[in-house]
Order: structure tokens, then sequence, then C-alpha cells
């Protein structure tokens, strides 16, 4: 369809609403207010009765941009927070029981303009161990070899590709004050109505009190419910639980038993998959479960039964559908973070989306009048990033060699999108991986995956074939001792933590 670039509401947009809290609705606050503040009015809704997800506590590395952006002092955040590095994800017991592996934020190896450093690993497999030393795939990537061994520090040049693993009800605490350090105006009430002008658009958000709360410009923040987006203005809703079987998740916060390690834990079982998150000062702790293969009550009993330590909350069950909203921009209603769509946190890209929905959103603001071309922009984009990141999930319940319970027995003979099929089988025959345009995970991510899963390419590049053996004994070898250096010099990542995040105490008074 052909739109002209006539403005949908010719007048310009100073007042934004923000339409609930959370972590969606004050990161988004935080940065529009940080860049485009000081021309406009932003104000936003939320009611202390309405409670949040909060259990998107796992990260990855763009939220440093994020934090650039907002000039976050990273000592600050993490003491707020109580966050704690992390290095990458352990899946296990994913490609089969007992079998596990990492996906790691950092890059593996050195790659050749002509073909990626898997080729050249690849090689020295089909040759044999007694030919050419080649060990495993993580062993020539700093980040995940630190992971395992619990190692982290900042490095002067060429430093750690790292994330965070934080307490998202806090973070949420910490992004308020800076918004309304940057004049973002909190208002506290539930939303009863969404008033509409004649023409469709949002008008209005009739709180609880019978005051209303005018904007020109809305961003529906309001989670699960999409209360502006999907049950106002009527967006539809694709739901992907056909590729996603799971639809259920139950949470629960324990004390701290152990040394915080830097990386996620993800633990597959029969009806799904566990996470572990180490924070400062305790573990997140879920379930993620297909409802058709264990129920409610099964599932809490399951994760009780798993967890280490004291449990500190009652376990709560998440009911969600796994699939995105036809378009997430529509009228003068934007949708970002859960009322948008969802995926399962299995590779943490929940606070990622938000941070990517409301950047690209600013980079298209409809200051000056709301234009369809730049509608139509926003949601292809949006489109094409989260069909990669549906794909990249899928990929890991597809391609594993479990056939021991019904749900992978479903995973394993299902079909898959054909872009996702597309990869598998490029990898399989010729271990090629290409990175696609707005696509967040990169050629490393995908070839630590597929690897990890058990799927074995039939063949390598030819460049990998010009070296003998000693040569590529040689290349390899130096690889792995480079990553050997530096691990060493790392401290242990609990220690790291105590001294450069600990949380500031209270002094005593003084008389």
């Amino acid at each position: 369809m052909q739109h002209t670039n006539a403005p949908l509401r010719t007048g310009p947009v100073r007042r934004v609403v923000i339409a609930g809290g959370g972590t969606a609705g004050w990161m988004v606050a935080a940065l529009l207010s940080k860049v485009l503040g000081k021309g406009l009015a932003i104000r936003l809704v939320e009611s202390d009765e309405i409670g949040t997800v909060g259990v998107g506590e796992a990260t990855i590395p763009t939220l440093l941009t994020y934090h650039q952006l907002l000039g976050i002092n990273e000592q600050e955040f993490m003491a707020a927070t109580q966050a704690t590095f992390k290095l990458g994800i352990q899946f296990e017991n994913w490609r089969n029981v007992g079998e596990d592996y990492v996906h790691s934020f950092g890059l593996t190896g050195k790659d050749h303009w002509t073909a990626g450093f898997q080729h050249f690993w690849l090689a020295a497999r089909q040759r044999g161990e007694q030919r050419v030393p080649h060990g495993d795939y993580g062993d020539y990537c700093l980040e995940l070899r630190a992971g395992l061994e619990n190692r982290f520090a900042h490095l002067p040049r060429n430093g750690l590709n790292y994330a965070f693993h934080l307490d998202a009800s806090r973070y949420a605490v910490f992004l308020r004050g800076i918004s309304q350090g940057h004049g973002v105006q909190r208002i506290e009430g539930k939303i009863a109505q969404v008033l509409q002008h004649d023409d469709g658009d949002i008008r209005a958000l009739r709180l609880a009190d019978g005051s209303e709360v005018e904007g020109d410009f809305f961003i529906d923040c309001t989670g699960f419910r999409s209360l502006l987006l999907g049950q106002t203005l009527g967006v539809g809703f694709e739901d992907w639980s056909h590729w996603l079987p799971c639809d259920s998740a139950v949470a629960v916060q324990t004390a701290s038993v152990g040394e915080a390690v830097p990386y996620t834990r993800s633990i597959a079982h029969p009806f799904g998959w566990q996470w572990r998150i180490p924070l400062q000062h305790r573990v997140g702790n879920g379930l993620v479960f297909a409802s058709r293969y264990l129920g409610d009550d099964e599932a809490r009993a399951m994760l009780l039964q798993k967890i280490e330590g004291e449990a500190l909350m009652q376990p709560r069950v998440l009911k969600f559908t796994p699939g995105q909203r036809d378009v997430t921009w529509k009228r003068n209603v934007v949708a970002i973070g859960l009322a948008s769509g969802f995926l399962e946190p299995l590779e943490s890209t929940s606070i990622h989306l938000i941070q990517r929905g409301i950047t690209r959103l600013m980079q298209c603001f409809p200051a000056g009048g709301i234009h369809q071309t730049d509608i139509d922009e926003y949601n292809r984009q949006v489109r094409d990033e989260i069909e990669h990141i549906r794909d990249f999930i899928i990929l890991h319940y597809k391609v594993t060699n479990r056939r021991d319970a019904p749900l992978w027995q479903h995973c394993a003979a299902m079909d898959v999108p054909q872009s996702l099929a597309h990869r598998i089988q490029m990898f399989s025959d010729t271990a090629r991986v290409f990175k696609a345009p707005h696509e967040l995970f990169g050629e490393n991510s995908w070839i630590q995956v597929m690897l990890g899963q058990g799927l074995t390419p039939g063949a390598h590049h030819p460049t990998a074939d010009l070296m003998g053996d000693d040569e590529l004994g040689h290349f390899l070898g130096e690889i792995r001792k480079q990553v050997a250096r530096q691990l060493v010099q790392l401290p242990r990542h609990e220690d790291y933590v105590r001294s450069y995040a600990a949380p500031v105490q209270p002094q005593a008074a003084t008389a």
C-alpha cells in the first residue's frame, strides 16, 4: 500500500503520555526525557496496585549502550540494582541430557576475510586431535572461559563483552529517579478508560478517580494487557506457540548459598527449562514450561524441588502467548515491552527489545506531526528484528538430540519458519552463517548455539585446507595461549563485584 507523507495528525507532538511503569515504562521515560525532554512534557501513569512482571533480570551487552546514552555511572547502577556481571548463558541438558554448552558474548578465535574461524576449527577437527590439537570450540573465546572459571574484570584494551544480572524492580526505581530528575511527571492512578478522537487517535487516559491525562502521543507499556494498542486500537496478535510451545512460567527468589557466577544457567527439563540468575543479594529462579505437558501446581512443586537456598517469596505463575502484535505503532500509539509481544526469556532479549523500541522511536520521533512513512518504517524494522530473535530461540528447541519427553518429540518433528530452515541447512551443508540487517545476534552466536545443540557441518571452507598440519596447529595454539594468558590475569568474579559494585552502606550516626 502506498502512502503520502502528509501527517496523520498535523499538530506538533509536545505532550507524551507513557501508560504503565515497570522496566519498560521507566526505560522509555529515562531516555526520552534525557534526549528530547527539553521540548516535551512527559507524563507516566502507573498504579502501585498493579504489579509488574519483574522477572527480566538477565540482560545482554547492548544494555551498556543504553547506559552510555543516559550517562549512568556503572558502579552506582550495580550497587542500586544489586547487579552482577554476565558473560553468557550456560545451556544444560539442551543438546541431550547430561550435555552442556555455553553461548558466550565474546568472539571466538580469529576470522579470515574469506571464512569465519569455525572453518579452521572444523578443518582441525576433521584431521583429528593427534594431527592438529584443537580442543573445544569454546577454548578460543575468553568470555566463555572466564565465565566457566568464575572470573571477571574490566580490561583496559579489547575488554570483555559483558552484560548484567540485575534486580528488575530496583532497576525500575533507579530509572524512575533519573527520569524525574529530567522532568518526567509520575501520575499515580489506575487507567479506567481510554478516550479517543473522532478519527480514532487516542486523546486521553481517564483514571479511576475521574481525572484525565491528555496527550498528543502515547506509549503503551501496559504489559500483556496491551491496553492502548491491542484493546483500544484493535491491533491483532500473531501467535507463535506452534513454534514455541512453552506458554507458562513460575518464578521464585531464593537466598544466595554460593558464589555468584558470571553467567545465566538455563537447564532443560522434560517439560521446559529452568533459569538461575545470581545477583549480589539473592538468586532469581524460574521454570518456563508448556502447560499442555505440566500443570501449574506440578510446576511450582518441581521448581521448589530444584532450587538451592531458602525461598524468599511464594512462587508465582505467569501465563503468556509467544508472539507479536501485527504492528507495534498505529496512529499515535507505540507499544513497547510486553504490550508489543512476548518471546520467552531464553536468550535474555526482553530488556533489549524495550531498549531498541525506544531508541528506534527516537530516531524517527514525530515531533512535527505523525507520518505514515515513519510508522511503516518503524514497524518494518521491528518486525525484521523480532523475527530474527524468534528464529534464534526456536533453534534451541528444534536442533536437539532429546527425544525423552513429548515436548522434545514435538519440537523435533515440528516445521520451522523458512528463514530458520535456510540457516540450519546452510550451516549443515557448508558451516556458513551470514548476519541479516537489523539482526541482534551475530554469526558467532549462531555458530555457538548450532554447534552446542549438536549440529555438525558436513563441509568447511577450502581456505582452511590450504594450511598444513603444523601451520594450522600453530594458528590455533597461539589463540588458545592468548586466551589462557588473559584468563589467569582476571580476578574471581565475586571478589571483583564486591570491590567494584558493593552497595553503599549507610554511615552510623555520630553523637
